[in-house]
Parts: C-alpha cells; sequence; structure tokens
C-alpha cells in the first residue's frame, strides 16, 4: 500500500495555484490504472482489525476503496485538476460488490473524476474507483468532495437550518482513543495531519484530531454482517474530534453515529444481498 504523505505534501504545493473555480472550470479525462493489485496480508489484517472486521475473507466491503486512494490522490495533485486538494471536503461514499474479492485475487483498480456539481459552499467533485477481475466490473465507489469557495449565491440570506435526521435507536458504543488517527493511519496508509495530531488540527480549525471519515464508514460497515451487504452509502456531516465517545446507532436499512451531545456525524443506508 503506498504511502500518501507525499501525495498529501503535493497537494499542498499545488493548491495555492488553483485560486478558485469558474464556471467554465472542467475535469481531466484522465483514468488511472494499476493493471494488478497485490493486496498486502499484513495491512489488510490490521485494517481489519483496526475497523473492526471480523475477518479478511472475504475482503472487507470498504478495502479497495483505501487500495486505490493513493490513485485518486495522484488525479487530484494534477495541475489538470480544477480544485485545491488542501480543504478538500469528504462529503459522502457510496459503494458497491458486484462479486466479492477474496485476499489473493489481483483486480486491476482505475480511478477518474466523474464530474463536477455546483453547491452552495462552493463545488463538489465525484472521484469514482473500480475495480476489475478479468475485465469484469466487481467492485465500484463513488466519493464526492468539496471544495469550498464563493458562489454566485453566497452574499445571500443562508437557507434554513436542513431538518435534523430522525434519532436511530442505539446499537452499540464506542470508545476512540486519541491515538485512532494514528492506528488508523498507520493501517490505511493515509497519514493526514489532521487525523495525527492537535496541532495540524487546528490550523484547519479543529480543536482536535479528528477521526478519518473512511474509519467511521468503515466500522459501520463492519457492524452491518458486512458478507451479505452488497451496497452502503453514507453522508459525513460532522467531523468526530478525538478522543471521544459516540453511539452507533440503526433501525431497517438505515444506521448513523452520534456523539455524546447528540450531534450527528455520519449517516447512512445499505442493501442486502438477496441471495444473502
Amino acid at each position: 500500500m503506498t504511502s500518501l504523505a507525499p501525495l498529501l505534501a503535493l497537494g499542498a504545493l499545488t493548491s495555492p495555484l488553483k485560486r478558485g473555480v469558474s464556471s467554465t472550470a472542467h475535469l481531466p479525462a484522465t483514468r488511472l490504472t494499476v493493471p494488478e493489485v497485490r493486496f498486502d496480508l499484513g495491512r489488510l489484517a490490521a485494517y481489519a482489525r483496526i475497523c473492526g472486521f471480523p475477518c479478511t475473507d472475504p475482503l472487507p466491503l470498504t478495502y479497495p476503496h483505501v487500495t486505490g486512494f493513493p490513485l485518486a490522490l495522484r488525479l487530484m495533485t494534477r495541475r489538470a485538476f480544477p480544485l485545491p486538494l488542501t480543504g478538500l471536503v469528504h462529503t459522502a461514499v457510496s459503494i458497491t460488490r458486484h462479486h466479492a474479492l477474496r485476499p489473493d485475487d489481483r483486480p486491476g483498480l482505475t480511478v477518474y473524476a466523474a464530474r463536477l456539481t455546483p453547491h452552495r459552499r462552493g463545488t463538489e467533485v465525484t472521484m469514482v474507483t473500480e475495480a476489475r477481475l478479468a475485465g469484469v466490473l466487481v467492485w465500484e465507489s463513488h466519493s464526492t468532495y468539496l471544495a469550498r469557495h464563493r458562489t454566485p449565491g453566497s452574499g445571500a440570506p443562508a437557507p434554513a437550518p436542513a431538518r435534523p435526521p430522525a434519532r436511530l435507536p442505539a446499537v452499540a458504543t464506542w470508545d476512540l482513543p486519541c491515538n485512532l488517527g494514528r492506528r488508523y493511519g498507520v493501517a490505511s496508509g493515509d497519514l493526514n495531519p489532521i487525523h495525527l495530531h492537535p496541532l495540524p488540527a487546528r490550523l484547519f480549525g479543529f480543536p482536535r484530531a479528528i477521526a478519518h471519515g473512511m474509519w467511521t464508514f468503515a466500522r459501520c460497515v463492519a457492524e452491518l454482517n458486512p458478507a451479505e451487504v452488497t451496497t452502503v452509502r453514507a453522508d459525513f456531516r460532522a467531523p468526530v474530534p478525538l478522543p471521544a465517545t459516540v453511539t452507533y446507532a440503526a433501525a431497517g436499512e438505515a444506521f448513523q453515529v452520534r456523539g455524546e451531545n447528540g450531534r450527528v456525524h455520519l449517516t447512512g443506508t445499505r442493501a442486502r444481498s438477496r441471495t444473502g
């Protein structure tokens, strides 16, 4: 698994060159591909442990996303990519498994930017990661990232607050230690400083280091009997500061993560395999 630190540093250097997004901005048509991925079994096991997956076979539903994330970063740090990497906020993710992947599979991974979407706070980009075996699509993820900037409606009155999500019944309580970001960073390769130490987190407006959104998402997926789940989506509503005690709540196909003050950090939905 590739370390993301050099790519994050490159993104910090190129971000000042992308000072605004015009209405004519367009995405590069580039697709980055790794023809054959060999999963590191040691890191895979560490990832499964930190995220709460009971086993590594089949592959945890979220793991190919982590494996393909360096390709996404490589694309987003290119000069042709219109949004600055620094400050980009992961707002949502959707994953679909068409066929189970095994640790000894050697899938090809492809990453590309699918579309730009106007947002009241800036512009969102959708990044797609696809895994194929023998040319057949077996897994895919769609992630949206928000670049905040002034928009034509920036001076308008703020819209009415959205109705808070329904409070789902509590299922489990998780105590998240202050070193969770470092532990997940080692397992996933994502050593973004805002997850590792309070000082860099404060530079981006967070009072403490924050948990990786993809850890929070993966931890939820691990609670869903992941061998049965084929599609899962989550919206990241607020970062989780570390340390923290959070509640995992679920009902039917919906789930969420709440803080001790009742603030909802993540909402999601799942779809199960019809064959179970």
